[in-house]
């Protein structure tokens, strides 16, 4: 009797400890969204320097083609002659050229990834106006906010392409809230599309560090506040597949300027014939907030 008794509490038991264990593996929690961070490591140099040039085109540039925006009518209000931004060329100068700090040292051999950059606080616009992304390209540190904003009378779906971060993709119609996001791995670069205009293209390149630029429509650009040192500066600009960066030394003394001229061409160019093709606002469920 006592051990039939035995084998009945034993049996109980095990069934109690296997439903407590299911309840506890049912249970989920969510992660939040990561939030502005600023990296571990030295204090940067007050007496940074910079790093500034300009990126030129060679050769004749491309010129834009015209978008056919008979699937969205809308899209066509703003700008009737709404055309592709691949190649945005001024003078012989090129725009839209992410230019940053790719790899090498101060003076005493810190990496740039080694200083404890400040958190950026500021969020960075991205703005889908005139059914294009403004600005087209764009710079983040990891951790800082993306605020996503639909100035235009249409519905957008934002769809960014990562490697090293989460994928998502999330419509957005006229007059909604911003999205916001974050990016916790640096990436050069993240394409981001559009999946109901497929001519919308925009480009985020997301650092440790905050030493970047892009060329402005005279093709110049300026990076502040890198510590004296030797560096490979890189430049990368669309095109392809996967976009094409060129690299160069510059030597930054300190409280001083290096100089890093670019120039890109024909080769950079992207190639495909543009048009609307309706494509379905697929979402995907992403874990914490919008």
């Amino acid at each position: 009797m006592f051990m039939k008794q035995t084998k009945v509490w034993l049996v109980l038991t095990i069934i109690l400890s296997l439903l407590a264990l299911a309840s506890a593996c049912g249970t989920k929690t969510e992660t939040p969204e990561a939030g502005p961070s600023a990296t571990t490591g030295k204090t940067p140099p007050s007496d940074g320097g910079s790093v500034s040039g300009t990126v030129a085109y060679n050769g004749a540039a491309p010129a834009p083609k015209k978008i056919d925006t008979s699937a969205d009518p809308v899209c066509g209000q703003k700008d009737p002659n709404l055309s592709t931004e691949d190649n945005v060329v001024a003078n012989g100068k090129l725009a839209n050229v992410f230019v940053y700090i790719k790899d090498g040292a101060a003076a005493d051999g810190t990496k740039v990834d080694g200083y404890a950059w400040p958190a950026q606080t500021a969020a960075v616009t991205l703005d889908q106006n005139g059914c294009h992304y403004r600005p087209h390209v764009i710079g983040l540190m990891t951790g800082q906010k993306l605020s996503i904003t639909n100035s235009d009378p249409t519905q957008h779906n934002i769809h960014p392409t990562p490697k090293n971060n989460p994928e998502w993709n999330q419509t957005q119609p006229n007059g909604a809230p911003p999205i916001e996001k974050t990016f916790a791995r640096a990436e050069v670069l993240i394409p981001v599309k559009c999946n109901q205009h497929p001519w919308m293209k925009a480009y985020i390149g997301v650092l440790k560090h905050p030493l970047f630029a892009i060329s402005g429509a005279d093709g110049s650009f300026t990076i502040k506040g890198v510590p004296a040192g030797k560096y490979t500066v890189a430049a990368w600009h669309e095109g392809g597949a996967t976009g094409t960066e060129k690299t160069m030394q510059v030597t930054v003394p300190a409280g001083g300027a290096g100089k890093a001229d670019f120039a890109f061409g024909e080769a950079a160019t992207a190639s495909g014939q543009p048009g609307l093709q309706m494509m379905p606002a697929l979402e995907f469920p992403m874990l914490g907030r919008h």
